[in-house]
């Protein structure tokens, strides 16, 4: 316990004297100030959690060795947002979406869409669709409930799907 005492004495006199120096140094290296104290901050909190052995001799290289790396850390979680933002910018969905209330549709009449494209189905596929789709059966099990080949089904079922699909993107583009 003593020497865990005195580890965190010397981050604290060290925190103390060089806070300033340290927040420089990252400053330097990010845009913001708010995120180079988050980070000189995170670098003290990393130091005292370590189990490794800190000396006064060792500890001005390891507390810029951790902010070279929390730094890299910033930039490349940065990246990743930027990288993230910039797909869904340029998306093809974002420029369908947009945030006026006409352009979201509710539950209610995307129901209605589907109900309408499944109106325009023939009444086998109809059948086959409802019972797939809204019953949850199975090929197998919708094939023998009608008395009709697997094969049958499930082409009848691949091309209600496309039908339904294909109504639906237009509908809804």
């Amino acid at each position: 316990m003593q020497q865990f005492q005195s580890k965190s004495d010397l981050i604290a006199d060290y925190y103390s004297q060089h806070y300033e120096e340290v927040k420089a140094f990252v400053s330097s290296r990010l845009q913001y100030a708010d995120d180079s104290e988050d980070v000189v901050q995170n670098i003290f909190l990393r130091l005292l959690q370590m189990d490794k052995m800190i000396s006064s001799v060792t500890l001005p290289c390891l507390v810029y060795t951790v902010a070279r790396n929390l730094i890299c850390d910033y930039w490349r979680h940065r990246q990743c947002v930027y990288d993230y933002e910039h797909f869904f910018v340029n998306s093809p969905a974002s420029r369908i979406c947009t945030n006026t209330g006409e352009s979201i549709y509710s539950v209610l009449q995307i129901n209605e869409l589907l109900e309408r494209g499944i109106a325009r189905l023939s009444e086998n596929q109809r059948k086959i669709y409802r019972m797939n789709v809204c019953d949850g059966m199975q090929i197998s099990e919708i094939a023998i409930k009608l008395d009709v080949k697997y094969k049958n089904v499930e082409n009848r079922l691949c091309a209600a799907r496309k039908e339904v699909r294909k109504y639906m993107k237009c509908m809804l583009a």
